[in-house]
């Protein structure tokens, strides 16, 4: 069974505050938040020593990216450790506006949407073999993309001609394509620029940008490990599912946020009819007999495990969701709020505990405060997370990546690195092109490493 490459990239939402008004615009925040690493690199897109990349994007959006990993639940913990990461810059840029003697709070929000109405997205990453990639995507793995929210979405409570709704996502308001080579431009759901940062004869690399920014471990285990499930379906020509083409994903996707309980139907284009537990459901069941009788990975087969058990819970009325979907979270948290003080959803007390609960600050946000009180179920451990902030996976190129920017740093010496290469910046500008992500040993690097201490 061929082995993949898991990574995904995380935007974040970002402002400055001082009792409750904004003190300084998304771009000069940004500037302090990126002070401290620009030493690192010529700008603020720089490779870290576990083998990841922080890089401001469009919009003064800070962006971690995972290293290459060899494992769904080790992407999400990289994913996990990049908030660790982004609050030490929090933390550091605010000692800096301190001594420059101004005054305020930074508050990073890993969501999708901000109060103008702008997106920010979670892409997640998967190496294909061009040998065996899908013929087209929109007959499965679409459909499956549209409906995946019911188990992964963020949840958000949205404004609507009936007044505020709770939806199960955030980025479903935002996408507008099925398959398109942008990603800002028009967002598209799967987006086909071909940059494998691999070698190009062999890989390609499979950029999903529909999903969710996940706080809660089950619903990001969720979102890359189905997909990951599904994505090995559709590689095995051998294996038949049904086409449920949607008549309009765009129409499909807005309609099933609007419904969390996964039963609003939308149409095929065959004519037909399916709900977003409809649709998940019949994934899960073609995922089974595929485990029968072709296998699937230990992890993806606890994936396999979780999904069942989730997709039981939501058919069942989604009691014991509450603990484990972030949706779910959110909305039991904030309903309970709003009964207890008599206020509508739309009620500015409310959007603030919405905005809130995606905090990345362990003592202000909501889910790390229900997650540190055992409230919400957390299967990564604290521990590992801690330790993908400095130390790249060991099974992949990402290895190389960042004992080569360690021994850099140790050495004093300047040094250029992206995804494939790692060059020394002195006369000689020597150079290693490490195109197969799953190497984690070379002896190219080694002497470049040596070379770096001579």
């Amino acid at each position: 069974m061929d082995p993949r490459i898991y990574g995904l990239e995380t935007e974040y939402g970002i402002t400055c505050t001082l009792k409750g008004q904004r003190r300084l615009t998304p771009d000069e925040v940004a500037r302090y938040l990126f002070r401290s690493v620009v030493q690192w690199g010529r700008s603020s897109n720089v490779f870290l020593e576990n083998g990841g990349r922080l890089y401001l994007d469009v919009g003064s959006h800070p962006e971690f990216a995972t290293p290459e990993c060899d494992s769904i639940v080790e992407a999400c913990r990289y994913e996990k450790a990049g908030e660790l990461i982004l609050n030490d810059l929090v933390r550091n840029a605010e000692g800096r506006m301190r001594d420059e003697g101004i005054r305020g709070t930074i508050h990073l929000f890993k969501n999708n949407t901000d109060s103008a109405g702008n997106s920010y997205g979670c892409h997640e990453n998967f190496l294909t073999r061009r040998a065996n990639e899908p013929v087209d995507y929109e007959a499965q793995f679409i459909p499956f993309l549209v409906s995946r929210q019911l188990t992964s979405g963020a949840g958000k409570i949205v404004m609507t001609g009936r007044g505020p709704v709770y939806c199960l996502s955030q980025r479903a308001e935002h996408i507008w394509e099925g398959v398109s080579s942008a990603t800002t431009r028009s967002r598209p759901i799967i987006n086909t620029r071909d940059e494998p940062h691999a070698d190009a004869d062999t890989y390609r690399r499979l950029h999903v940008i529909v999903g969710d920014s996940n706080m809660a471990d089950d619903s990001n285990v969720l979102k890359v490990g189905t997909a990951a499930i599904v994505l090995r379906m559709l590689e095995d020509a051998s294996f038949a599912m049904r086409d449920i083409t949607l008549e309009s994903p765009i129409r499909a996707i807005r309609e099933i946020s609007l419904d969390t309980t996964g039963r609003r139907p939308v149409r095929l284009a065959s004519g037909r009819e399916m709900s977003a537990l409809d649709i998940q459901s019949f994934f899960l069941d073609h995922a089974e007999e595929f485990a029968a009788t072709r296998g699937l990975t230990e992890e993806e087969t606890r994936v396999l495990d979780l999904w069942r058990v989730t997709l039981a819970r939501i058919q069942n009325g989604g009691a014991g969701l509450e603990t484990s979907l972030d949706w779910a979270i959110k909305q039991h948290v904030i309903n309970a709020f709003a009964e207890r003080h008599s206020l509508p959803l739309d009620a500015p007390e409310v959007l603030a505990l919405d905005l809130q609960y995606h905090d990345i600050d362990p003592e202000r946000g909501v889910h790390n405060l229900l997650r540190q009180r055992g409230a919400v179920t957390s299967t990564i451990e604290v521990g590992d997370v801690v330790g993908a902030k400095d130390h790249a996976p060991a099974g992949t190129r990402a290895h190389l990546r960042g004992e080569f920017l360690r021994n850099a740093r140790e050495a004093g010496r300047d040094v250029t690195v992206d995804w494939v290469h790692l060059k020394i910046n002195d006369q000689a500008q020597r150079t290693v092109a490490c195109k197969d992500p799953f190497r984690s040993e070379d002896d190219r690097v080694d002497k470049l490493i040596a070379a770096l201490r001579a």
